[in-house]
């Protein structure tokens, strides 16, 4: 089923432990922070593997990535529905992410990560303080590994590429490249330094990002964007945005005429994110016949490769 969430399971009763390959490590989680819950057992997301060569590219590259992470649920948000209602938040995958290591506050952070900018300062700053506070619930060290880092962005050194993983999966697969394509995009050009310079992108605090990412959360593309140094780091000049009317600006920016992804991008950042989309179609207190009628059209989206309510 497409979205991020499935619209009614219940992972109290219906959670399963993986039982293959890598088992040892979800017995592991499943050990210290009960994976029978929406945060571990009920997500779908998108991952974007972007990779850099050097410690300079590595900087360059995730100084970039935090200026987008704030933002993405604005163009990606599809899962509104969770436990069989409708609720007023567009995102319930990263607001139920954001909080299933609670246990060890390290492991997630900010979801937004902190401002490091070279190799040895992410492994002496994050990666070292989540495998210390890991060891005393892990003494066998299974999860002594750079994806036990779970914020929105991970670096992964073993493959040279940092890993983002705030997109909640879309309708089907042409929707989901298209927001990969302007995710991607929107980094490549902040890399570029096309509207501040990189020394500019290093000075955001994570704090000040992670409260954007709350409102996005929450009300998507609808969010009010009040920070002005990042409305500068796009480009915009006013004190105010919305930040679906970020999206736009950075497409007719970055997408090329003739990408066969570009209609379908702005098709969707035209009709609104999944999550939008799927809210106009239910009441605030959906019975479960109603669900399994939108959410079987979004099952024959999957199938057919087209758009739901959009374009």
């Amino acid at each position: 089923m497409p979205t991020a969430m499935h619209p009614w399971m219940d992972p109290i009763a219906e959670m399963k432990l993986w039982p293959h390959e890598y088992n040892a490590v979800y017995e592991a989680y499943d050990r210290i922070f009960r994976c029978a819950g929406h945060g571990w057992a009920n997500l779908q997301s998108t991952h974007i593997n972007l990779p850099f060569a050097n410690d300079e590219e590595f900087g360059r590259l995730h100084a970039a990535i935090r200026l987008v992470i704030p933002l993405i649920p604005a163009l990606a948000a599809s899962s509104p529905v969770m436990d069989g209602d409708w609720g007023p938040i567009a995102d319930h995958r990263l607001e139920v992410y954001r909080s299933n290591a609670e246990r060890i506050p390290s492991a997630t952070g900010l979801v937004v990560p902190e401002p490091v900018f070279t190799r040895s300062d992410y492994e002496a700053q994050i990666l070292d303080r989540i495998y210390s506070d890991f060891a005393p619930h892990d003494p066998e060290g299974v999860l002594r590994d750079e994806w036990a880092n779970s914020r929105g962005c991970i670096a992964r050194f073993s493959r040279g590429s940092i890993e983002i993983r705030v997109l909640d999966i879309q309708e089907c697969p042409r929707a989901d490249l298209a927001i990969a394509e302007l995710v991607i995009g929107a980094v490549r050009a902040h890399v570029e330094e096309r509207w501040i310079s990189y020394e500019q992108q290093r000075a955001f605090e994570t704090e000040a990002l992670h409260g954007l990412l709350l409102d996005t959360i929450r009300y998507a593309e609808h969010t009010r964007v009040l920070n002005g140094p990042l409305l500068q780091a796009y480009g915009i000049g006013r004190s105010l945005s919305w930040a679906g009317e970020i999206w736009k600006k950075v497409a007719g920016e970055i997408l090329a005429p003739d990408d066969p992804l570009t209609p379908t991008a702005h098709a969707l950042l035209d009709a609104g994110t999944l999550a939008t989309r799927i809210s106009k179609r239910i009441r605030r207190f959906p019975t479960r016949p109603e669900l399994h009628v939108v959410y079987g059209e979004l099952a024959d989206c999957l199938e057919s490769g087209s758009l739901f309510g959009a374009g």
